[in-house]
């Protein structure tokens, strides 16, 4: 049985030719070994797995070769290189400062630095994750980095530059590793499934580029973690099922469901992924980046910033003309809370559901006739408005909801809806209903003090800016008295006043939540027993003498005194 290597390390580039995906350090590492411009310390920085450690090794052994190519790239024929790849090279060497971070530890790399060369010219030394050092251990580096004998180059690799001292970086040339692109990886991981004999999908490799973030070692890790369970050939099925990543096509669903206004399909298709072991968090979070990938898909300059593949992006592309610029703006602000509210939500499900329910509803048109008897809705030739541009209506969607609900803010197109009058207070006349420019529709439904609850608990997330209005929406709660009437019943004249202010736009809510246009609202104070309580000592025992006569004859018995 041969002995395995993984990817990472069988396919580790030998040259800087092969070092994907940073061609401009490469090059500049390359140019500087030509002109024969070679720093005494460079700083590689940069994520995990993008080539760090790589490059340091190779600039290493090129450096030391006796008989350079013409390209000044490695011959790996002379002793030096022959001794770098059989691991026993004596020019190079490499500490890990993760586990030899002590003083101790950089001053026996300090009198090896003494030591010169036995074969090459310089010694080569790589202190990888250098940001893990000591304080003094980064101290006792200084003067050997800044002065280094000539044979002495240093080569400090890290994955969190903010971290090194800067008296190490002053003394340092600094190279930056970006992230690997997916098409880059893409590219790699191909010409790695070619040599080895494996059929993979492009989508495949997509899922498996995104799912590296920009890491090689990363990607190549989870690469033969998916031969090892599909064997030579990968398809797109089974690498979302081993990676546990949510289907896109989940995503495309929910939006077409949304479009549709159909919020029963939406619900089942969350309970479908909840029922997969996903996380209603992260399935916010993926339908929000969804929507942003659908909105730049509308243009043809902007859809090149899907990294994705060609048949999946031609999906987008379709999904994209039948959403509005507007609906997506919108869709992507009630995720975008969703998300916030989800960290410190109690029922996590109810918060995401919620969520789904007014996606499917920000396409409902503001005025829709919702019966026969309805027939003052106003149409695009209303005479009581001739100036006023028609109505624009709804997007195109499979089909029409029978009893829209304007629950979420209107298109900016759309007109607005007059109001009825929102408070009634118990000390002021019943406010008449103003005279409407245009018909309006109105709703009478019933409804029961169960549901006027629910309505009053939804204002908390309406008015969450406003902090004392939300204290009396949290402390007090309407009782229903008729089928057209409510009263609030409130401790002081000042909650009375504070409350006023947003009535309006509170009755406008309820009226809207629970389609009842005639329903109003009657403020009240609560009354307060005015009688004199006792204070003072006096005062006190007059009123407990009133109460118990022997406690005034067992006060003069004993001779006592108030105090």
């Amino acid at each position: 049985m041969d002995h395995y290597i993984v990817s990472a390390r069988k396919y580790r580039p030998t040259t800087f030719e092969s070092v994907v995906g940073q061609s401009n350090l490469t090059q500049t590492l390359l140019n500087a070994i030509r002109q024969n411009h070679l720093a005494h310390a460079y700083l590689f920085c940069g994520p995990r797995g993008v080539g760090k450690t790589t490059c340091a090794r190779i600039f290493a052994k090129t450096i030391n070769c006796l008989h350079p190519t013409a390209e000044h790239d490695a011959c790996n024929q002379c002793e030096s290189c022959m001794a770098f790849n059989e691991q026993r090279s004596f020019n190079i060497h490499e500490l890990d400062a993760a586990s030899n971070n002590s003083v101790e530890d950089i001053r026996s790399l300090i009198q090896e630095v003494r030591i010169p060369p036995q074969i090459g010219q310089y010694s080569v030394y790589i202190i990888d994750e250098v940001h893990m050092l000591s304080q003094g251990a980064f101290n006792a580096l200084l003067k050997t980095l800044e002065e280094p004998p000539s044979y002495a180059i240093f080569i400090l690799a890290t994955t969190e530059k903010h971290k090194v001292l800067p008296t190490i970086l002053s003394r340092c040339q600094v190279y930056d590793f970006s992230r690997i692109t997916v098409a880059d990886t893409i590219r790699h991981l191909q010409y790695v499934a070619k040599q080895e004999g494996i059929t993979a999908g492009e989508d495949a490799l997509h899922v498996i580029a995104q799912k590296a973030d920009g890491g090689m070692r990363d990607a190549l890790s989870i690469f033969d973690q998916l031969v090892a369970f599909c064997g030579n050939e990968i398809t797109y099925e089974r690498t979302i099922e081993v990676l546990n990543v949510l289907d896109t096509e989940y995503y495309f669903k929910v939006v077409d469901a949304a479009l549709q206004q159909n919020a029963l399909s939406a619900l089942l298709l969350l309970n479908d992924v909840l029922q997969r072991g996903f996380d209603a968090g992260h399935f916010v979070t993926g339908l929000a980046q969804h929507l942003r990938d659908v909105l730049v898909s509308k243009d043809a300059a902007t859809i090149q910033l899907l990294e994705t593949s060609d048949a999946i992006r031609e999906h987008y592309r379709e999904q994209a003309t039948r959403c509005t610029a507007p609906w997506l703006f919108q869709a992507l602000d009630l995720l975008n809370t969703c998300d916030i509210q989800y960290r410190t939500a109690k029922n996590k499900r109810l918060t995401v559901e919620l969520t789904l329910v007014k996606l499917t509803q920000l396409l409902a048109p503001s005025i829709t006739p919702s019966a026969p008897s309805a027939p003052s809705a106003p149409t695009p030739s209303a005479p009581s408005a001739p100036s006023a541009p028609s109505a624009p209506s709804a997007p195109s969607t499979p089909s029409t909801p029978s009893t829209p609900r304007a629950s979420m803010p209107s298109m900016p197109s759309m007109p607005t809806i007059p109001t009825l009058p929102s408070l009634n207070t118990k000390s002021a006349p019943k406010a008449q209903a103003p005279e409407p420019t245009q018909p309006v529709q109105e709703e009478n439904n019933p409804f029961t003090q169960d549901q006027l609850d629910d309505a009053w608990a939804g204002l908390n997330g309406i008015f969450r800016d406003e902090p004392r209005l939300l204290a009396v929406l949290a402390e007090y709660t309407p009782k229903l008295v008729n089928e057209h009437l409510c009263v609030l019943t409130l401790a002081n004249p000042w909650q009375q006043q504070e409350f006023k202010k947003f009535g309006k736009q509170v009755m406008d809510r309820i009226r809207s939540t629970l389609h009842n246009s005639h329903l109003q609202l009657s403020l009240e104070v609560a009354e307060y027993d005015q009688s004199q309580r006792a204070y003072t000592a006096e005062e006190k025992y007059k009123v407990l003498s009133e109460l118990n006569p022997e406690l005034a004859n067992l006060k003069s018995l004993l001779d006592l005194q108030l105090e």
